[in-house]
């Protein structure tokens, strides 16, 4: 009993570290206490116990080994040995251990998936299916507007805060990943919508403690991410795009279109918040693969 007490403060400690101290956003803190609950429980299996706080290497190998026998996603594996190697690095930190064990951990070949990209037509289809006689109709659209007029993550968009919007400078201020803030520009075509959207805003009846949120649902609490993905999957349903579209795709086409028209490179790293450029890059590589479907499509010697 008091073992497990020990490691449930120890657990606290660590949440109370991710949030204060390295920054990280409510989405990567749950994400990182789904893995320490699921090695917790791998600890607990009577076939294999061992002590979460003082585990060796090989099993904390054999622990991933068998986790990703059962999950094959790429991106999760990856984010579940982040979660581990986060873990034993609070731990040397706090001096709870010596050494820590999931150093020499290999993260898995990530593949290089290129993202879902829509075309500006696409983008007006999904905009032109939006039914502005509803009472959500312009709140739909003034959404639709900033994932892709501004390339917001959906987390940027449903934490937006009415004091961190400035018409007047035609600018946003957004809280990005690990608390990161920067300043993104707000398009006069996303203005325009916003600005219809705080009218209807005004006649509907927002709770007190959501009333700096920008968009709100039809109760007047902050809208979620499961929701905005659900309006964003119904719009293309009725504009008849037949893509995997999440939210995250406007955000995708926003920069992929300002690197088609000339944007640089660096530009659009900073207005996304992408914190190394090499993430940025991979919108190069959508613009080559577009290169090449011209010249096959164009060139002479390969219209036979």
């Amino acid at each position: 009993m008091e073992k497990v007490k020990k490691e449930q403060d120890i657990f606290e400690q660590y949440y109370t570290w991710l949030r204060l101290e390295r920054g990280y956003s409510p989405n990567t803190i749950e994400g990182y206490e789904m893995d320490l609950e699921r090695l917790r429980r791998y600890a607990e299996n009577p076939d294999h116990p061992f002590d979460i706080v003082k585990a060796s290497f090989e099993q904390l190998e054999q622990f991933l080994y068998d986790s990703f026998k059962e999950c094959k996603s790429e991106a999760t594996q990856a984010r579940m040995l982040a979660g581990v190697h986060s873990w034993y690095r609070f731990l040397l930190y706090k001096n709870y251990i010596e050494q820590d064990p999931s150093e020499l951990l290999e993260n898995p070949k990530k593949a290089h998936h290129l993202p879902v990209v829509l075309t500006l037509d696409e983008v007006n289809a999904m905009a032109a299916a939006i039914d502005l006689s509803t009472n959500e109709g312009h709140r739909n659209r003034a959404m639709i507007e900033m994932l892709y007029g501004s390339g917001l993550r959906v987390s940027e968009l449903v934490n937006l805060k009415l004091s961190q919007i400035y018409l007047n400078e035609h600018y946003m201020l957004i809280q990005g990943k690990g608390s990161k803030q920067r300043l993104v520009p707000l398009s006069p075509v996303a203005e325009e919508w916003f600005g219809y959207w705080m009218q209807d805003r005004s006649h509907w009846p927002i709770k007190s403690e959501s009333r700096d949120f920008a968009f709100v649902n039809r109760y007047g609490r902050p809208l979620t991410r499961a929701m905005v993905f659900t309006i964003v999957k119904r719009l293309c349903v009725e504009a008849g795009i037949t893509k995997n579209v999440s939210p995250h795709t406007l955000r995708h086409s926003f920069a992929t279109h300002l690197l088609q028209n000339g944007a640089d490179l660096r530009v659009i790293q900073q207005l996304l918040g992408h914190e190394d450029l090499a993430t940025t890059e991979i919108y190069t590589h959508l613009e080559v693969q577009d290169l090449r479907k011209a010249v096959l499509q164009y060139h002479p010697a390969n219209k036979n």
